[in-house]
């Protein structure tokens, strides 16, 4: 098996830690997922997106949607029914769970089961003081520098 040293991202980078746990864990993961249920992630805007599982014979009270620590679990399980004899059973109706791992700031916003579609939509909602800013560049010919650790104490400050 091939490994990936990631000590250079660690090196230069700072606050990525979990993009760097993220990636190692899934350089290093053995667990083969079912591919089951299938599906779909979109970019509906710059901010919003949408996850849609196919889960064709499961009803609203079948499925767990959940969030703990940026991961998106959505869990589903079918109850068997003991009264019917299937003389052919080719129609998947198993046991599930999907993870997905949510990136910083993304809420999930809701979630509908319709034809067969579970559709669960999310939004990246970044705090104003995290947002670029603009900082402006003063000039020094026309402003006096001020420096903000030595501001002039003030008579009412000094005593």
């Amino acid at each position: 098996m091939n490994t990936i040293d990631l000590t250079p991202l660690y090196r230069n980078s700072i606050g990525f830690d979990r993009l760097a746990s993220l990636l190692d864990s899934a350089l290093s993961s053995n667990t083969l997922s079912s591919g089951y249920p299938p599906y779909n992630i979109e970019a509906l805007a710059d901010n919003r997106y949408a996850i849609t599982l196919a889960v064709a014979g499961f009803e609203k009270s079948d499925i767990e949607i959940s969030v703990e620590k940026d991961v998106l679990i959505v869990k589903g399980a079918k109850p068997e029914d003991e009264q019917v004899k299937y003389l052919y059973k080719g129609i998947a109706h198993q046991t599930f769970e999907r993870k997905f791992d949510l990136a910083e700031h993304v809420e999930v916003c809701g979630a509908e089961l319709k034809n067969g579609l579970l559709n669960i939509t999310l939004v990246k909602e970044v705090p104003e003081e995290m947002k670029p800013r603009e900082i402006p560049i003063n000039d020094l010919q026309t402003q006096p520098r001020q420096s903000l650790d030595h501001q002039p104490a003030t008579r009412e400050q000094a005593h």
